[in-house]
């Protein structure tokens, strides 16, 4: 018993000692000499730790020294910080490729993928010269421009449809024009409106569709995300329009067949009211050189039909 009592004194005498060069030595020294004051000589001291240490806590104090800041982790925050940074720069140099397809020209372009759409409508600018105010920029919808091209999903090679005109385009319509253009124009007012005319009178007296879309008067909404269905085309067979932005075509459906035109071959896009039924329009997608060329669908609801010119010939239409 007597050895084991030992035994037990020497493990408790050898366990302060260690805690004693490991920790109280070091502490004294170091806030001794920023108290301006020697406290070595408690580190050999017979007093229990504690005692020693609470004994150095109140010289401490009454010198108005700091306590001992903590030792910072491996892991601290200015290298967690730095870290940090790291993976920020490295997503901020990530780029995506884009095509950006504005007036029947595609730009090939690169673009970091956290740009919000105000920032890709400053790029737009920079390579088209068409401002920011006035430009439809449109990725499945029209894109937002809070929003980063990583939060609405853009993928490298995707197709950025841009719609608008510059300020030399917008004078250039406003512009008055000579006489001659002036009485053409009134001998055009002149004519009988096409849905009086007997090739599209025909189709016309059938009525409105049943299933044709609802129309909204006065307004103007951009594409639907499903085919604009439910019309006539000039044979009074059912036609619907899909308009594929990502593909740059025009689906044109009917019950036997779907053509698949680009864009860029419909060389014009014509549209009136349908009498009666102004909430409501007849319009024609020129097809070749001549008015012979027209493809005619009847009863296009009147809130898409902007958008439906804007989006096939890439730019603002006067009308």
């Amino acid at each position: 018993k007597l050895k084991r009592g030992r035994g037990r004194a020497g493990k408790r005498r050898r366990r302060v000692s260690i805690e004693t060069a490991t920790c109280f030595r070091p502490a004294c020294a170091r806030l001794g000499a920023a108290a301006g004051a020697n406290l070595r000589p408690l580190a050999p001291s017979r007093r229990p730790l504690r005692a020693r240490w609470g004994l150095y806590t109140i010289i401490m104090a009454a010198a108005g020294a700091p306590d001992p800041a903590p030792a910072q982790p491996p892991g601290d925050a200015a290298a967690r910080a730095s870290v940090s940074n790291g993976e920020d720069a490295g997503r901020e140099r990530e780029l995506v490729e884009l095509k950006i397809v504005w007036n029947k020209t595609k730009h090939d372009v690169k673009v970091p993928l956290d740009s919000t759409g105000s920032e890709l409508k400053q790029r737009i600018h920079s390579i088209t010269g068409l401002p920011p105010a006035m430009q439809k920029v449109m990725y499945k919808g029209l894109v937002p421009e809070d929003k980063t091209l990583r939060e609405i999903k853009v993928t490298s090679g995707a197709k950025i449809m841009v719609v608008g005109s510059t300020i030399n385009d917008v004078l250039a319509v406003n512009t008055p024009k000579d006489a001659s253009q002036q009485d053409a124009k009134a001998e055009e007012n002149k004519k009988e409106p096409l849905c009086r005319q007997k090739q599209h009178r025909k189709v016309l007296d059938k009525g409105k569709p049943e299933d044709v879309m609802p129309s909204v008067k006065g307004v103007q909404e951009r594409l639907p995300a499903v085919p604009l269905s439910g019309m006539y085309n000039k044979s009074g067979g059912k036609v619907r329009l899909t308009f594929k932005l990502e593909q740059d075509q025009l689906w044109i459906g009917t019950k036997e067949r779907t053509e698949k035109l680009p864009m860029g071959s419909i060389k014009n896009v014509v549209s009136e009211p349908i009498e009666g039924h102004e909430d409501y329009h007849m319009m024609a997608f020129q097809l070749g050189p001549t008015e012979a060329s027209y493809y005619w669908v009847y009863w296009v609801p009147t809130q898409y039909v902007d958008a439906i010119k804007d989006t096939v010939l890439g730019k603002w239409q006067y009308f």
